[in-house]
C-alpha cells in the first residue's frame, strides 16, 4: 500500500528545557500522514520527551519549557490560543504499561466520549463495540463488559487502552514503548493492530526494539545525546533506508549494536 506524502505533523526547530537542562535541541521532522514513525535511540536521549511534545504532555511538568513549534496539519499546537484539550483529543497517547481505569471495561471506553459531551446510550454502545472491534477485543470481552478492566490480562488491558484512545476519534496515536511490558504473543497482536490502524491514523512509537522498528515502521528517527548531554536528532529517514544504508556513522553504530 502506497503511503501518503502529506505531512501530518511537523516540528520546527524544537527545543525542550527542563529548568536549566536542555533536553532536546533543534529537532526538525516532517511526519507523513497515515504512517508509522519509530523513535529510536539509547536510554536518556529524549525519545519519550519528544513523543510527549506532540500532545503537550510536557506542559504538565512545571519546569518544562518549549521553544520552536509543532504543527498539526499546518496549524501550530503551541500557539497561545490553542485549545490543549482539543489537541489531546486529536493526538492520543498509549503508555508503556497498561493504565486501565479502575472501572468496568465498558466504562473505560465510554469515559472519553462522555467527557466530550456524548450522553446518548445507543451512541455510547455503538462507540464501545466499534472501538473494541478495531482492536480485535470485542469477541473476547463482549459478554463481560461490566467486569473490572483491572481483571484483564496485560495484553488485553493494553488493547483496551488503545480502544479507549480511539473512542474520542483521534487523528494521531502516540505509543510510548507500549509493548515493552508485554509477552511476545501480545506484542505481535499490538504490532498487527498498529499496522491496521496506520491505514487511517498517523502513528508514532518510541521503541528500544530495533526488530520492531524494522517490522512495522515506515519512517525512523534516531536520537542520541551530544557532548552537552542534550538529545539531538541524528537522522530521520525511511526505515528501510536507515537500516540498510544509514547516512551517519553514529546511526550505524547504534543499529548494529556497537553502542547504546
Amino acid at each position: 500500500m502506497k503511503k501518503s506524502n502529506k505531512v501530518k505533523l511537523k516540528t520546527k526547530d524544537i527545543n525542550l528545557f527542563y529548568g536549566s537542562v536542555h533536553a532536546l535541541r533543534d529537532v526538525n521532522m516532517d511526519i507523513p500522514s497515515c504512517s508509522i514513525t519509530a523513535i529510536i535511540g539509547p536510554s536518556g536521549c529524549g525519545k519519550s520527551s519528544l513523543l510527549r511534545l506532540f500532545n503537550r504532555m510536557n506542559d504538565l511538568i512545571p519546569i518544562a519549557r518549549v521553544e520552536g513549534d509543532v504543527l498539526l496539519d499546518s496549524t501550530s499546537i503551541y500557539d497561545k490560543n490553542t485549545d490543549v484539550a482539543e489537541i489531546r483529543k486529536k493526538i492520543g497517547l498509549v503508555f508503556q504499561k497498561p493504565n486501565v481505569f479502575p472501572m468496568s471495561i465498558k466504562e473505560n471506553i465510554m469515559i472519553g466520549p462522555k467527557h466530550h459531551g456524548i450522553r446518548n446510550r445507543a451512541a455510547l454502545d455503538e462507540i464501545t463495540e466499534r472501538c473494541l472491534e478495531q482492536v480485535s477485543l470485542w469477541g473476547e470481552v463482549k459478554d463481560i463488559l461490566g467486569k473490572s478492566a483491572l481483571e484483564l490480562p496485560a495484553g488485553q488491558q493494553q488493547r483496551l487502552c488503545i480502544a479507549r484512545a480511539l473512542a474520542v476519534d483521534p487523528e494521531v496515536i502516540l505509543f510510548d514503548e507500549s509493548c515493552s511490558a508485554l509477552d511476545p504473543e501480545s506484542t505481535m497482536k499490538i504490532e498487527e493492530l498498529m499496522l491496521t490502524l496506520a491505514k487511517k491514523y498517523t502513528i508514532l512509537i518510541v521503541t528500544h526494539n530495533m526488530e520492531q522498528a524494522v517490522r512495522i515502521s515506515d519512517m525512523s528517527a534516531f536520537l542520541m545525546i551530544d557532548e552537552n548531554k542534550t538529545g539531538r536528532l541524528v537522522e530521520f529517514s525511511r526505515t528501510t533506508e536507515m537500516f540498510s544504508n544509514p547516512q551517519d556513522k553514529r546511526t550505524e553504530d547504534y543499529i548494529t549494536g556497537r553502542f547504546g
